[in-house]
This record gives C-alpha cells, structure tokens and sequence, in this order.
C-alpha cells in the first residue's frame, strides 16, 4: 500500500496549515514561516496554476491520498450529478479511515489510516483492510476492542472531540447516517480551485 513517507512539518509548513493533525508548539508557531533553514523572507506572487495547485496538494495530503488515487475520486466525482467540487470532498470525507477520525477514535488520520490497513476496524460485521473503503449511510462501523483498550484512543474516549451530525458515535464504534454537507466540510477548503486545476 502506498503512503506519504515524507517529512509532515515541512509540507504542512509549505501550505500554511496543519495538514495531518500532529499539531505542537514548534509547528504553531512555524506555520506561517515556508521550509528551509530560514524560510523565506517574502512570499513570491502567486501564478494562478500555483494557487490551483497548492489547494490540490493540500487536500490531497490532508486525506492521506497519492496523485492517481487523488485523480480517481475527482474523476469519480465528475460523474456525479451537481458541483464537482463539493462531490470530491464528500467522497473524501466517506472514505473508511476518515470516518474513523471523525468519530474520534483516532488523534489523526494517518492513525486511523493505520488501524483500518492492520484490520481493526469492521463495517457492518466484515473486516476491512482497505482505508479507502468508501462508507454508505446505513453502514456501522466497529472498532476491534484491542484497539479500544490503546492508550491513546482511551484518552480520546474521555474526552471525544465532537462528531459532525452526519455521524453517529457509539461506544465501540458509530454508524453513517447519511452523506455530509457541504457546511459540515472543512471550511478552509476552496475546491473549486481544485476543479479549475482538472479542468485546465
């Protein structure tokens, strides 16, 4: 299975955010400073192919995707009726280990990444091994009580962050109550650079 082996400060550095929700003081505060041992002092104008492609690359690494996987949920999404670009996130946010996340199992979603590619993780009663297992409203999910018993996700139980209303939480595990909307989507997001980027 292929994944993002690279150094996660510096690229969520290069755009601006904390892309993988690893957090700490040292990359708060260096967010807003480009990688290299200084930085640079002034940002360069961006080109509009830069900014379409910047928006790409952010989302892309947010959810854990390489280029072709990437590729194949936009197409996926421009054969779905209505705007592509809100089609995309929402594929996205159905894949199996960001439903995970949401549901507050897992502090980032590579780890959830990780616990659904281990096979921790069963969707209504089969065990799953593939994070980009899409997830149908209707759908449960249980978490492997091995899992549960981690330390980190215990700590995460007493203290879940809070799970967006088109997902039920349960103690082991939740259920997709339906597909989310666009409001309930990262609002730092502009897909539509990201559609403009495809469509050149």
């Amino acid at each position: 299975m292929s994944r993002d082996r690279g150094p996660k400060h510096k690229k969520s550095r290069r755009e601006g955010v904390d892309l993988y929700g690893t957090g700490g003081e040292s990359l708060q505060r260096r967010l807003q400073q480009p990688p290299g041992m200084h930085g640079r002092k002034t940002r360069r104008r961006e080109s509009e192919y830069s900014r379409h492609l910047r928006e790409k690359q952010k989302v892309k690494r947010m959810y854990g995707l390489q280029e072709k996987q990437f590729l194949r949920f936009f197409e996926k999404a421009r054969r779905k009726s209505g705007e592509t670009g809100v089609a995309l996130l929402k594929l996205l946010e159905l894949r199996l280990d960001n439903v995970v996340f949401r549901l507050g199992f897992a502090r980032t979603r590579p780890q959830a990444r990780q616990f659904v590619s281990h096979g921790h993780v069963r969707v209504d009663g089969g065990r799953l091994t593939v994070p980009s297992f899409l997830v149908e409203p209707g759908q449960a999910i249980v978490i492997d009580q091995d899992t549960l018993d981690m330390p980190d996700v215990q700590e995460l139980s007493h203290n879940p962050p809070a799970v967006p209303a088109w997902l039920q939480r349960r103690d082991n595990g939740g259920e997709v109550l339906r597909e989310p909307e666009r409001a309930e989507i990262d609002q730092d997001i502009n897909e539509q650079l990201i559609v403009e980027f495809y469509s050149r």
